[in-house]
């Protein structure tokens, strides 16, 4: 992830934009999205529950024992979903192909889209939910009506709710400081707004 530029700061605080007031670390923002995953969790298992029954035995979870089984197929699922979700932000981006100050990259904390453009409010709220509108809202539902919906991609899809915690959190955090006809841009793991 690019890192923070204070020539840049300077630049952008002069021409008046102002700073979003969001976590200062990596960990503060997993943290507080925690509650987050556990409601993005509960409206997707809404969701798929109007077209399957969920059960922990179908998740291999039963009264005595557990079943865990990882191979690296299911690893490589893994990653091309973390792939999957970034590649949805990105493609939102207005000009992402031409772009010289948008990057997509894969980290251990997972995966990151990040862009210094200049981007109106609502496209940068349609960019921040499209993973998880896409992959746990409307897929589950896609797949459901198609009788598709195996304990396999639920896991996915399930996990991809989840990790789409801190794309909600910068939903609210956005939602509630950014006037609706403003602009968005970003500095390392800073965001600004004008």
């Amino acid at each position: 992830m690019p890192e923070f530029n204070s020539e840049r700061h300077s630049q952008l605080i002069t021409e008046h934009w102002k700073v979003l007031h969001e976590p200062k670390s990596l960990l503060s923002t997993i943290m507080l999205s925690i509650p987050l995953m556990v409601i993005n969790l509960f409206i997707t298992m809404v969701i798929v529950s109007l077209f399957v029954p969920i059960s922990p035995s179908i998740f291999g979870i039963h009264q005595s024992s557990i079943l865990l089984n990882i191979n690296f197929g299911a690893i490589l699922v893994l990653i091309v979903l973390v792939i999957i979700h970034e590649l949805l932000h990105l493609v939102f981006i207005p000009g992402f192909r031409r772009s010289d100050k948008t990057y997509l990259g894969i980290t251990y904390f997972g995966g990151f889209v990040y862009s210094e453009e200049k981007i109106a409010k609502m496209r940068y709220i349609c960019i921040t939910i499209a993973p998880f509108v896409i992959i746990s809202v409307l897929l589950p539902i896609l797949l459901g009506s198609l009788s598709l919906l195996t304990p396999y991609l639920m896991f996915l899809i399930f996990l991809n709710s989840m990790a789409s915690s801190v794309d909600i959190l910068t939903l609210i955090l956005i939602l509630y400081q950014v006037p609706s006809d403003s602009y968005i841009t970003v500095n390392g793991m800073r965001s600004y707004w004008k």
